[in-house]
């Protein structure tokens, strides 16, 4: 578990200072109970939505391009219903400060654990694909159900603020779950490796791949879409079980994730196979239940002439 000294032994004096009075804040917020965060969340929505139109932009563009086939009144339904569920993450990961872990145990729930303990029975790692979708902070408490001879982490990227990721760290490692940094990912694995520990490791790997990575091309939500495939490569070398999490949204802070495989034993596979068939098993989740997926984010920012226009450039450079 991520330490109070480790995550603050950086910081300068008046870093650590904020990072205090923050926290506490969002401690002293997080001990609401759940009916009144959900009445500031409900007055978020309207601020949100309403007043400041957060985003507003690039989500009627994304949502326009992805479900060409819906009216605009269904769009603006999806829109509205992004904006509430946007507001009850932010409520339901200032939460992650105090709530119990047997109230976490009630509200996030795992379906399919078999899969996991079968890997660590054969002594083999476990790669979890996830998607920002349902609240990817509360699944973190998968470290809860973990079984012995396993350790939950999560790879992360660090945020520009050290003060805020130092926040997020906090709340992230309270349900038994590691944060281990994107540059860091590999050598980490195969130091829990070594010392005879399984790891379950979550990717959260929908996000726009960074321009001078190479991504995996595919049509996702009926756009030409770059994937970031450096968690696939990682899984292939270490020979990891794949599995992707399939979230459901249940009820307002009730989730129910099943854990779906794909693939057994991903050395095996073809190149890009595993993080093809994340993108179709996320597609499907969110067609499901579309509000629930993370649509202020850019996701579609890049085009393909953009990464060829990097990867001549970058060529160009080393020449």
């Amino acid at each position: 578990m991520t330490s109070t000294s480790s995550v603050t032994k950086d910081l300068k004096l008046h870093e650590r200072i904020l990072l205090a009075a923050l926290y506490a804040v969002v401690v002293a917020v997080s001990l609401l109970p759940f009916r009144v965060l959900y009445i500031i969340s409900d007055l978020l929505y309207l601020i949100v939505c309403h007043a400041v139109g957060y985003r507003r932009k690039v989500i009627r563009k994304n949502l326009r391009r992805s479900f060409p086939e819906k009216s605009e009144a269904e769009l603006r339904c999806i829109e509205h219903a992004f904006y509430h569920y946007f507001c009850d993450y932010i409520v339901e990961t200032v939460k992650l400060a105090s709530i119990s872990r047997r109230e976490m145990r009630r509200r996030m729930v795992f379906r399919g654990m078999e899969h996991i303990s079968r890997a660590v029975a054969e002594g083999r790692g476990v790669a979890l694909y996830i998607g920002h979708y349902g609240n990817w902070e509360w699944i973190t408490s998968i470290g809860l159900h973990l079984p012995e001879g396993s350790r939950g982490c999560q790879v992360y990227h660090v945020l520009e603020s050290r003060v805020m990721d130092r926040l997020m760290l906090r709340l992230r490692s309270k349900m038994d779950t590691d944060s281990v940094p994107m540059a860091e990912t590999l050598r980490r694995l195969l130091k829990m490796k070594q010392a005879g520990v399984c790891p379950v490791v979550g990717f959260i790997s929908d996000q726009s791949p960074i321009i001078y990575n190479v991504p995996y091309w595919t049509t996702f939500l009926n756009q030409e879409t770059p994937f970031i495939n450096g968690s696939e490569r990682i899984a292939r070398k270490l020979d990891f079980l794949a599995l992707y999490l399939d979230v459901r949204v249940v009820k307002r802070g009730f989730y129910e994730a099943t854990l779906l495989p794909i693939a057994d034993h991903c050395a095996q596979e073809p190149e890009n196979a595993v993080t093809q068939r994340y993108a179709e098993l996320l597609e499907a989740n969110i067609r499901r239940q579309p509000a629930y997926w993370l649509w202020s984010h850019n996701r579609w920012k890049r085009t393909h002439a953009d990464f060829k226009n990097e990867e001549r450039r970058m060529m160009r450079k080393e020449a």
